[in-house]
């Protein structure tokens, strides 16, 4: 059975979930720009089977009939022939036409992947940037506390010795006081009784 324009338009389709598929809306209105192309090829097709008839019958020599004159144009016998070349020739239209949409869709998918691969390619990139941006704050902030620590460890040091020098000394005051006062009490032990005022 020969497919025929409206077999395209009243073609329903089942819907797929969960899965890939095509937009309804884009393949509608693909459909329709065929439907309108294959009626245009079916029209010029009889055109020109007519005009291949009338050509072969020898009327398209004669001039074109007036209107008042009848019409004697003999009975072609043998163009019966090229009805079955249309017949042949829908299927063979289907199948050029399911093969432009079938590339059509092959190019969509091939986009698409490109598309995909370019996006993942880009989201790595910025990834790899984002990684070695913080790698590298990483570093200068370890860096920057390094030092920080660094110095405070020499003012630790540094108070720590501070505290040593001031302990040292603060010892050795202690000690003249206490060999002061001891020479002191030993001097005055010594001393008579009337001189201390008793």
């Amino acid at each position: 059975m020969a497919l025929t324009p409206d077999d395209v338009v009243t073609k329903q389709f089942q819907h797929v979930r969960f899965k890939e598929g095509f937009d309804p809306d884009e393949v509608d209105d693909f459909l329709d720009e065929i439907v309108v192309e294959w009626r245009k090829t079916i029209e010029e097709n009889v055109e020109l089977k007519a005009k291949l008839a009338a050509f072969e019958s020898g009327e398209a020599a004669a001039p074109a009939p007036d209107a008042a004159a009848p019409v004697t144009a003999p009975v072609v016998e043998e163009p019966v022939a090229p009805a079955p070349v249309v017949e042949n020739n829908v299927p063979t239209q289907s199948a050029s036409i399911i093969e432009l949409a079938q590339r059509l869709h092959d190019e969509h998918v091939a986009e698409g992947k490109s598309q995909r691969d370019k996006l993942i390619a880009e989201a790595k990139e910025q990834a790899s940037t984002i990684v070695s941006e913080a790698e590298a704050s990483s570093r200068a902030e370890k860096e920057r506390l390094d030092k920080e620590r660094t110095v405070l460890e020499g003012r630790i040091s540094e108070l720590r010795e501070f505290e040593r020098e001031y302990r040292a000394n603060l010892r050795k005051y202690i000690e003249g006081q206490l060999t002061d006062l001891d020479s002191a009490s030993s001097a005055s032990g010594s001393a008579p009784v009337s001189a201390i005022g008793l």
